[in-house]
């Protein structure tokens, strides 16, 4: 019996292993977006001076491992085998859940995570004791609910506290510091910088370091004593400092921004590395207890060893350490992750990650009826000013950068102060929900939601929030299921679970790596945003439209294909699996048709002024062509669903060479248009005019059928539709050559 939980605990660590991988890729959002999203030095250094951070925070971390020890459980009532189950639960559902998050880019709180997985696995066991009459013990007696309660409180806290004084602080300094900053610092440098270091030294005195090793009881109260002198030296020194750099032609801002991912960093693993080795190492504590009592009855040994208070073997923590630097430096899910925040806080127009939700669209429309009201009763003088201060025409930020140095500085000076202050009253703020809310709040300040992009940051920022909200959720109900599998199931269905966590993560990292091989067109896009050369922009933006007009014709041939097999096959299965993926390909058609128009505006306005009217023409025809299939596709389905009159053999006959030469038209304009040779696309309109004539003809034929009472009227009606909008696509596939070449040729 002693090895199989010896077995429990060495895979506790493995998982603990990818739990440390996985969740730094997540939380890499929390200390590395400011830095990337203004640039303020190459990516490479970002990550270093990261990485130096998480791995000081992680070695010189205490280890105190409290929330998972006794933080949401009373462990005394609880047996040994019990706990191991609850630990398995917690690392399976939390590999899942935060590798699930990292693959959707989208960032999520370790620690409420945790918390919730362990509070579902506790409660399931709580039940099952209660259920069997085990005394006279409550809920109370077994779990400490008033814990998850504060963290549900943090995250409404977090939120709305964030984001307000982001805003807030950020259109304060825009006032003071314009766009176009870099002639009116003078003195003023001096004391942001001073202010701004200030304030993440305060935070890494209350959170930070307070748990390092080296931060004994005399220490702590030493600083708790004088931390207004410490803080008015650190002002003094630093204003002095960022004044003498900036004479020096050194960027301050820079250095404010890398000060404060370091800080960030340094406070993430010495505060968080309990969500990631936390639970692995009390499962550990509690196999060295159990086997010293004798390796008993593992029902019965009760743990109360874990009320205890525990220190982390350094072991431990450099190995920690080491895995979550390597994760920071080479996990592309960490780059995703910050890859949503910086999208949706970007100052210019481009790639939206997310659609327009109805939500969204409501709250723009309030607020923007709520701005126009203030507006209309400022004065006129006060509202040029203001917008005068606010004006970025002339935004200096580093090339390639998706917002300035300033508001880079702001989201970390104001996250770390925020974190800071709430550490000092007790509030458990999550790291994650400050710094992304206070970076959507400076966004929002510096106008960077125009009317044009609002309604997509709006959903985005939502789509985040409520995937906060279900981490609770679905942390506490996923645990809850599996604890009670493993209690029901035994040593088997805990050694298949954990096998299965496993397997899911590594098919979880399959799908994306296929994901990200599909979007490696939007190489071309970033690489038009990123040319500064006319012609070089031309050729790519060239190649972008022609490779996104094949893949459209791809779709749609596709489409084509599986609508009109299906209906003569009678495959339900094909066309629903059609009739659903093309309600997606409108929403895709919209984003594609906005990334075009963003890089038609990159090229010279002479290019532009031949080339924009054929640029339109062509993707006017290929929604014409998904329009006409969406046409031809919902009659269809609902034909076959209904279970009505199957196409006669004979229009089966007549219809599918002609069906066949019209897929084989689109395969070769993608050929012509893959091989650059738009010169050819003239080859086409001979066969696509005959196979109009041919489609006409056959509809006249039908049409004598129906006069005549030969076929049945439901069946004739569908297969007339499917003929008009054949016909009807092979007009549009005939003007967009002609748009399509002239684009392409001129």
């Amino acid at each position: 019996m002693e090895w199989i939980y010896l077995c429990f605990v060495i895979f506790l660590f493995a998982l603990a292993i990818s739990d440390l991988w996985v969740g730094v890729s997540n939380d890499a959002v929390n200390f590395l977006n400011s830095a990337i999203g203004a640039k303020a030095a190459k990516f490479r250094t970002a990550i270093i001076v990261a990485a130096i951070g998480v791995f000081c925070g992680a070695t010189m971390s205490n280890g105190m491992m409290d929330i998972a020890r006794h933080g949401i459980f009373q462990p005394e009532h609880f047996a040994f085998s019990e706990l191991i189950y609850i630990f398995l639960a917690v690392m399976v559902t939390d590999i899942i859940l935060l590798d699930a998050f990292n693959s959707l880019g989208m960032p999520t709180s370790t620690t409420v995570s945790m918390v919730f997985e362990l509070l579902g696995a506790s409660f399931a066991f709580t039940l099952l004791k209660m259920n069997g009459g085990e005394g006279a013990l409550g809920f109370s007696d077994y779990l400490n609910t008033s814990k998850a309660l504060s963290v549900i409180v943090g995250i409404f806290v977090s939120v709305a506290i964030a984001f307000t004084v982001g805003t807030i602080v950020q259109w304060l300094t825009r006032m003071v510091f314009t766009f176009k900053y870099s002639g009116k610092l003078k003195w003023k440098i001096g004391i942001f910088g001073g202010f701004a270091v200030t304030c993440i030294v305060y935070f890494m005195l209350l959170k930070g370091i307070k748990t390092m090793s080296f931060m004994n009881a005399d220490v702590k109260h030493w600083i708790a004593d004088n931390t207004l002198i410490i803080l008015g030296g650190c002002m003094v020194f630093f204003t002095a400092l960022m004044q003498i750099l900036h004479a020096c032609k050194i960027n301050v801002f820079k250095v404010v921004v890398l000060i404060g991912t370091f800080a960030l960093a340094t406070a993430f693993a010495g505060n968080d590395l309990v969500n990631f080795i936390g639970v692995p190492l009390a499962g550990y504590e509690s196999f060295l207890d159990w086997k010293n009592a004798g390796a008993g009855d593992p029902s019965t040994h009760m743990m109360g060893v874990l009320n205890g208070e525990a220190r982390t073997p350094f072991i431990f923590l450099l190995g920690a350490g080491i895995i979550m630097v390597v994760s920071l430096a080479t996990s592309k899910k960490a780059h995703n992750v910050t890859k949503t925040e910086i999208n949706l806080a970007k100052q210019d127009e481009g790639e939206e990650m997310f659609g327009s939700s109805k939500v969204a669209r409501s709250l723009v429309r309030m607020t923007s009826t709520a701005a126009n009201f203030i507006v209309k009763h400022t004065p006129d003088s006060v509202r040029q000013w203001i917008d005068k201060r606010f004006d970025n025409t002339e935004i200096e930020k580093e090339e390639g950068a998706s917002y300035d140095l300033v508001r880079a500085s702001v989201n970390l000076v104001v996250s770390s102060l925020l974190i800071a202050l709430g550490t000092s009253l007790k509030l458990p703020l999550s790291t994650t929900y400050v710094t992304f809310m206070v970076a959507m709040g400076t966004s929002l300040a510096d106008r960077a939601w125009s009317r044009e992009s609002a309604v997509y940051r709006v959903t985005g920022v939502l789509s985040v929030i409520g995937g906060w909200f279900m981490t609770a959720g679905i942390a506490f109900t996923a645990a809850f299921i599996i604890a009670m599998i493993m209690h029901f199931g035994g040593v088997v269905a805990a050694i298949i679970i954990v096998f299965i966590g496993l397997g899911a993560m590594i098919h979880s990292n399959m799908k994306y790596k296929m994901k990200n091989d599909e979007e490696a067109g939007d190489k071309r896009f970033r690489a038009i945003l990123n040319s500064e050369d006319k012609k070089q922009t031309w050729d790519l933006l060239r190649g972008y439209v022609a490779a996104n007009e094949s893949e459209m014709l791809s779709n749609i041939a596709f489409h084509y294909g599986n609508i009109t097999e299906g209906l003569m096959t009678e495959n339900i299965r094909i066309l629903r699996k059609s009739f659903y993926e093309l309600k997606d390909e409108k929403e895709k058609m919209k984003n594609l048709r906005r990334k075009e128009t963003i890089c038609m505006r990159r090229i010279d306005q002479e290019t532009a002024m031949t080339k924009n009217a054929w640029f339109f023409a062509s993707f006017n025809e290929l929604e014409q062509l998904y329009y006409t299939i969406r046409r031809m596709c919902e009659p269809a389905y609902e034909h076959v669903d209904n279970n009505f009159s199957p196409l006669p053999e004979k229009y089966i006959e007549d219809f599918r060479p002609q069906r066949d030469a019209l897929e084989s038209c689109i395969a070769d304009f993608r050929e012509v248009s893959s091989a650059d040779e738009f010169a050819r696309l003239r080859d086409l309109e001979p066969r696509l005019s005959s196979l109009q004539h041919e489609f006409s003809d056959m509809r006249k034929d039908l049409m004598n059928d129906i006069q005549a009472k030969q076929v049945n009227i439901n069946t004739a009606y569908l297969y007339l539709n499917i003929l008009q909008e054949s016909e009807s696509m092979v007009i549009t596939l005939t003007r967009l050559i002609r748009s399509s070449r002239k684009f392409q040729l001129g």
